[in-house]
């Protein structure tokens, strides 16, 4: 109905998206948040960040409206008096402050009395009260008016006091602790805190605790991974543990009208829970790329504002999420994507993401097996020469060797290391495994017997992230959080000459080049530089470009470019010789590009990124035409779906310039105006620029070639025009 009514819009030419986005907006403020809280009101939003900063943010415009600084240290929580006017805040500074909502003035002095970092904090129903707990295992109830103690301190617990609420009628009093341990309390009307129950159900430290609106409920949230509701005038469990989330439950907040409950974790992913019937609404709400620290309800219930360490706060549709949960093609691949390699063939890939490694059929577009047998997580995924099997590295120190076919471990475990394993390079032979380590140590290890050789090469004084083999099987070349790069003799284990000193932060990536000659580096200083493997010298660079953390860098077998991924999300291709960028960076993940390879016949490039997407990349696309700066703007594999240029939309004439995907999901085009916008949580599965084949699904594609913008927007209805294109 729509496509016929507007002919001139732009039409998905392949997959689909059937679902309106659940997510909102995206706010950045910069810095983790630790806190977020919705006013009164539900006009504003209220963020305590990592970098001691609290920010304010307008719920349907997404503007930042003020940031107030004082805290010295991380700002761990933040809520709003009921009268909108304050904003309480604590922090690792172990003070908690007051604020004037409007103008982010200070009232009056920090509150002082905790002795240690100060977790979570809460207001009474009128006001005047103020409960904080703290990592000195104590709880203090203060005078919001003047800011006096109005007890002294409660240490019933014996851990952390992580979370503390206040009920509706302002009587009582939750506190959760890492003791594992939650406790109710009377709160007197001149503040003194009396115990009143204990509650004892979770086997691991209690994370955060909520009031439910009537008082009748409290639910706890716990690093057992889960949530537990309770009576909160008998301390009663009710009903089994709300379980789903895979790691520890973070936050937790209850609906305006007590029906449901909103969860966190640092899995990653949200819940919604039906709170009388303990079941989960919908699928787990993905979208954010790490711990997911604070939930809170809008006063109308139609939304939730999450923030995470992920420098972000988000903003979710409730009615959308608990219907949708996420779109079916993200679900396969749940967790943020490490590292990823090619087979000699081309015709497989293998990624380790998290407890399990994924073997795609690169033709299917389909995974092959799933194999999760380390007791840890995966850190490391590589193929062997005969792509017949893959070796992976474990957190918890071993090295496994696989059956690529089967998803079968032959043999045991590599067992040496003392703590995690952060890199494997195999010899082009495929006799012989090295590996690098956060015990700052090397090993070399025979592939066939998996017995190590020698002892372990020892040269580092930080983590060694990266290991490469050079082509003869000679020599290893290693980078690690020292800053420093050594070259090493495989069969003497010695270092060759001195450390290769150039980058001014961890070095994080390390590739040789196919003839031996030259070592390429990727480093936390946002640069790349060349060096010579003989001399030691850098040959060209530093490579700059990035705008972050350079994760992952290789060479094309032939020799001639550089690709780079990073944690500003894009892979990058440089020429090898001059040290020159070459075309546009290439943009469509959504989150840290972890790990990049490239084909064995040098024409696609391979990504791995925390969207838990991994995207197959034309080199060819970089430039079709000499003198270009990039292809035409494209979101599909045909050609013939480019947008064509704004000016006239009679005649073949494409538009020829660099396109950007801003992270609010605008698509920016010729001299930074809007084009369109796509929904934030479908980049992950969406065809951009470049891309051949986006996992673990087909890509959805769009045409662009009737799209009306520009000045011509007003010609979305010629059917005609657009029939003669």
């Amino acid at each position: 109905m729509f496509a016929k009514t507007f002919p001139r819009t732009l039409r998905v030419a392949a997959g689909h998206v059937v679902q309106w986005p659940v997510m909102e907006k995206i706010l950045h403020p910069n810095s983790g948040v630790n806190s977020v809280a919705v006013s009164p009101d539900g006009r504003r939003i209220v963020c305590g960040s990592m970098d001691g900063m609290i920010w304010v943010w307008d719920i349907e415009t997404g503007e930042a409206l003020g940031a107030f600084q004082g805290h010295t240290s991380w700002v761990r929580c933040v809520t709003i008096s009921p009268d909108g006017h304050r904003i309480v805040s604590c922090s690792d500074d172990q003070t908690v402050r007051l604020w004037d909502a409007d103008t982010g003035r200070a009232l009056g002095n920090p509150l002082l009395g905790h002795s240690s970092s100060v977790l979570s904090i809460a207001i009474s129903p009128d006001g005047h009260r103020i409960v904080s707990g703290s990592a000195d295992m104590s709880i203090r109830v203060w005078d919001a008016d003047t800011g006096e103690a109005s007890n002294t301190s409660l240490r019933e617990h014996t851990a952390w006091v992580m979370s503390v609420a206040i009920s509706p009628d302002g009587t009582r009093v939750v506190s959760g602790s890492s003791d594992k341990t939650i406790r109710l309390w009377d709160m007197k009307t001149d503040g003194e805190l009396f115990p009143l129950l204990q509650l004892v159900g979770h086997t691991e430290g209690v994370r955060c605790v909520s009031f439910s609106p009537d008082g009748k409920r409290v639910v706890s949230g716990s690093a057992d991974g889960s949530i537990q509701v309770w009576d909160a005038d008998t301390g009663e469990a009710l009903g089994a543990p709300l379980k789903g989330h895979t790691d520890c439950v973070k936050c937790v907040a209850i609906s305006p009208d007590g029906t449901r409950v909103v969860s966190g974790s640092y899995d990653y992913t949200i819940r919604i829970w039906n709170i009388d019937t303990g079941t989960a609404s919908g699928a787990p709400i993905l979208g954010h790329f790490s711990v997911v620290e604070s939930v809170a309800f809008s006063p109308d219930g139609k939304r939730i504002v999450s923030g995470s360490f992920d420098q972000t706060i988000r903003i979710w549709d409730m009615d959308t999420v608990t219907e949708i949960g996420v779109p079916p093609a993200v679900q396969e691949q749940s967790s943020p994507v490490y590292y990823v390699a090619m087979s000699p063939d081309g015709t497989r890939l293998v990624s380790a993401s998290d407890k399990s490694v994924w073997v795609w059929n690169v033709d299917a577009a389909k995974p092959l097996c799933v194999p999760t047998k380390h007791t840890d997580f995966f850190t490391f995924v590589a193929l062997l020469p005969d792509g017949k099997h893959f070796i992976t590295g474990s957190e918890d120190g071993t090295i496994q060797v696989w059956d690529t076919e089967t998803s079968v471990t032959l043999g045991a475990p590599l067992q040496g290391h003392t703590n995690a394993i952060h890199s494997i390079a195999i010899s082009k032979d495929g006799k012989r495994l090295v590996s690098g380590s956060s015990d700052n140590t090397i090993r070399v290890w025979d592939a066939d017997t998996g017995e190590a050789l020698g002892a372990p090469l020892q040269g580092h004084t930080l983590t060694v992230w990266c290991i490469a083999i050079s082509p003869d099987g000679n020599r290893i070349v290693s980078g690690a959080g020292d800053k420093a790069i050594l070259v090493w003799d495989i069969d003497t284990g010695r270092a060759i000459g001195g450390p290769l000193q150039g980058h001014t932060d961890a070095v994080w990536s390390v590739a040789i080049s196919p003839d031996g000659k030259h070592v390429v580096s990727g480093s936390e200083d946002k640069t790349i530089l060349v060096w010579d493997m003989e001399t030691g010298m850098a040959m060209s660079g530093p490579l700059q470009g990035h705008t972050d953390r350079v994760t992952s860098v290789t060479v094309s077998p032939d020799g001639k470019h550089i690709v780079s991924g990073s944690y500003d999300c894009t892979i990058r291709v440089w020429d090898m010789e001059t040290g020159s960028a070459i075309g546009v960076p290439f943009c469509g993940h959504t989150g840290i590009v972890m790990s990049v390879a490239i084909s064995p016949d040098g024409k696609h490039i391979v990504s791995g990124s925390f969207d838990k997407s991994i995207r197959v990349w034309t080199l060819e696309s970089l430039g079709q035409s000499p003198g270009l700066e990039a292809p035409a703007i494209h979101f599909s594999s045909n050609p013939t779906h480019a947008l064509r240029s704004a000016s006239s939309f009679f005649d073949d004439s494409l538009i020829l310039a660099s396109v950007a995907l801003k992270e609010e999901g605008w698509v920016v085009g010729p001299q930074g105006k809007h084009l369109f916008w796509i929904p934030i949580n479908f980049h992950p599965i969406m065809y951009f620029p470049g891309n051949s084949l986006v996992l673990p699904n087909d890509a959805s594609q769009l045409d662009l070639s009737h799209f009306a913008h520009g000045a011509s927007w007003q010609m979305c209805r010629e059917e005609a025009a657009a029939l003669s294109l």
